[in-house]
């Protein structure tokens, strides 16, 4: 399976997560937490399948968007995890679970800039 496959795969499983997220938040006491994590995922599901398909067209520098999109994706789970945990079970994912998510969708972005700028067409 190609990088391409594996990251529209796992936008569309984010963007199914997200909405299932988005529903159960109207039935759950912590809301705030679980209505959070479904717009991450849905953010970020939309915006890996936008990077994706920027990067099959050559607008993006390849290698550099591959490790990007994979770092978004990552952190994006992880961080809806760790909020979506403590939503429904009232704890954490793993200590420090939420921020480390964080950084690696911090990191993803940057890297997306990054490989903008050094892609070989315009």
């Amino acid at each position: 399976m190609t990088a391409t496959r594996i990251h529209l795969a796992l936008a569309a499983l984010m963007g199914l997560a997200g909405v299932a997220l988005l529903a159960a938040a109207t039935h759950v006491a912590s809301t705030a937490h679980v209505q959070t994590a479904g717009q991450i995922l849905l953010f970020h599901a939309s915006a890996v399948i936008g990077a994706t398909a920027a990067r099959k067209g050559g607008h993006l520098h390849d290698g550099i968007a591959r490790i990007a999109l994979s770092a978004v994706v990552f952190g994006a789970v992880l961080f809806a995890a760790d909020l979506s945990r403590r939503g429904f079970a009232d704890a954490a994912l793993f200590p420090r679970a939420a921020p480390t998510g964080g950084w690696f969708m911090l990191g993803g972005w940057l890297g997306l800039a990054i490989a903008a700028v050094s892609a070989k067409r315009g």
